[in-house]
């Protein structure tokens, strides 16, 4: 048998292999603008994992941090939002919006690496974390904007959903290897140390959007005129009756998360027992939870429609919840926080999913970044109040009751919007013209 023989068998193989995990021929991922999108996001989520643990941790365990203080914490990261969202949409509909995403990227490698030079100076306490988390949230206010904005102008807008199912995608990836990788950095450097690592990502991100060119339509208005315009974004949301009732649902939405999400590292730490690294793997079940509803959303959203499938996340997040508030202190209790993580992250991506491709689905180029930061702010005003909210029940009353109200909150949203016929009967991807008074 001579070479050419050997090799046949050999080649045929590989052919098939490639064939196995060949992508279809629609898949938005063979877009090569989007697929250098999507694995900036896989790279920047995945270091955001490390500092949605490092962060908390050295605040509970480090720093000692009472319930009271820990829901500071997360109300002074989201107060940015209500101070700034609406002067930043007006400026994002002004200027481009690519560079802003990627500036905000070093912003936050900047930031993020000041806390273990605060750490190894002497200077890091609850004060120094709230000054990061109100820096980082003035970050976020318009480079998160902007990174949403960024997706319409490289995705048709029919494919919103499912552009954002991929984004999830690659967002529950970073949640499987993420948490473990945290818990590793963690144990090996300390808390505050481990977020050079999410630095560093994030630089790797910036480097695979350098050069990217994005085709923006932006319409020169020799009469602008900053408060009209300011005024006109807000008008805009107020009279679309769509997206008036999902800003107060998600709003709402956001106050029962964040009541119960600001215990739980606490109620890992100091009612289950749980070292940093054993949080860490805990923390893996956000990656299922991502990752099932990431592959399965868009189905469902196709399915039931994308109003019926935003309720659900509520309820299911309601339901994760619920069961950790009443779970034993015991290995079942553990079983429960992993259980209540994945409800949460699956839940979360099917309200999120939906609720940003209609939000963009509705709204005319020249006015989205003002509808984005409208609705950022609108549904981000409760959450502050529930970050306090669910410190002090935590502090007065125990940390199950933070979660209970959590719990009980989402579920009762869920039914509420259920008798609610604009979610309700939403079936379909309305379209640019969907504006009802």
């Amino acid at each position: 048998m001579n070479r050419t023989d050997v090799s046949r068998p050999a080649h045929g193989w590989l052919r098939r292999l490639r064939r196995s995990f060949a992508l279809p021929s629609g898949d938005l991922l063979r877009d090569r603008l989007y697929r250098r999108l999507w694995c900036s996001i896989l790279i920047s989520s995945l270091g955001n994992q490390v500092t949605q643990l490092a962060l908390p941790l050295t605040a509970a365990v480090l720093l000692q941090a009472s319930p009271s203080q820990m829901g500071t914490l997360t109300a002074v990261g989201i107060s940015p939002f209500v101070l700034f969202s609406l002067p930043s949409g007006v400026w994002l509909d002004r200027v481009r919006k690519l560079p802003i995403y990627i500036g905000g990227e070093l912003a936050i490698a900047a930031i993020l690496v000041s806390v273990p030079a605060a750490w190894a100076l002497g200077w890091l306490g609850m004060g120094y974390l709230y000054a990061v988390d109100f820096a980082l949230g003035c970050v976020f206010v318009t480079a998160g904007s902007a990174a949403q904005i960024v997706l319409t102008q490289v995705v048709p807008r029919k494919r919103l959903v499912e552009a954002h199912a991929r984004n999830a995608l690659a967002g529950s990836a970073a949640e499987v290897a993420g948490p473990g990788l945290a818990g590793v950095l963690i144990k090996l450097v300390g808390a505050p140390f481990a977020l050079v690592a999410d630095a560093v990502l994030l630089v790797c991100s910036v480097l695979i959007l350098r050069g990217v060119q994005v085709v923006e339509v932006r319409s020169p208005n020799e009469h602008a005129h900053f408060w009209r315009d300011l005024k006109e974004g807000l008008r805009f949301v107020w009279e679309h009756r769509l997206l008036l009732v999902m800003a107060l649902v998600v709003g709402m939405w956001q106050l029962c998360q964040n009541a119960a999400m600001v215990v739980q590292i606490l109620f890992a730490t100091r009612e289950l027992g749980l070292s940093e690294r054993q949080v860490g793997l805990c923390y893996i079940g956000l990656g299922v939870g991502t990752t099932l509803a990431s592959v399965l959303g868009n189905r469902i959203s196709r399915r039931i429609g994308p109003g019926p499938c935003l309720l659900a996340g509520f309820a299911i997040c309601g339901v994760g919840w619920l069961q950790l508030a009443l779970a034993p202190a015991n290995a079942w209790g553990v079983v429960s926080l992993v259980l209540m993580l994945l409800c949460f992250s699956a839940g979360a991506v099917l309200i999120f999913i939906n609720f940003l491709a209609l939000r963009q689905a509705v709204t005319p180029e020249p006015l989205l970044g003002r509808m984005t930061s409208t609705m950022r702010w609108l549904i981000l005003l409760p959450a502050a109040p529930g970050a306090l909210l669910g410190g002090y029940i935590g502090e007065q009353l125990g940390l199950r009751w933070a979660l209970a109200l959590g719990g009980l909150g989402a579920i009762a949203l869920a039914l509420w919007g259920w008798r609610h016929p604009v979610l309700r009967d939403l079936r379909t991807l309305p379209d640019v013209r969907a504006h009802d008074a």
